[in-house]
């Protein structure tokens, strides 16, 4: 069984297959977050900030070969309406 294509509401990771949804603390599928960003009902990133996970996504992207200024527009523009940020402001550049 193949679900829905889902986008994690951390990282904005697409979500295509079972092995990359996260887990709930029962072991359970999450499918609010990636297997990356939520494992055992926990973010693995617990306590990092908004700015942080960002500059995260920007690095992530740049050694995938995205140039730095697409990286930076594609994570300011998607990461503060995902479900864990909506309503943070990202800290201005």
């Amino acid at each position: 069984m193949k679900p829905s294509i889902n986008i994690c509401q951390s990282c904005g990771m697409p979500m295509h297959h079972l092995i990359d949804f996260g887990t709930n603390k029962d072991s359970t599928v999450n499918t609010d977050y990636c297997r990356f960003c939520f494992v055992k009902g926990k973010f693995v990133d617990h306590g990092i900030t908004l700015d942080q996970k960002i500059e995260q996504n920007i690095a992530f992207e740049e050694k995938r070969g995205m140039r730095r200024e697409d990286a930076t527009i594609l994570a300011h523009s998607k990461l503060p309406n995902l479900r864990r940020w909506k309503g943070l402001k990202p800290v201005e550049e």
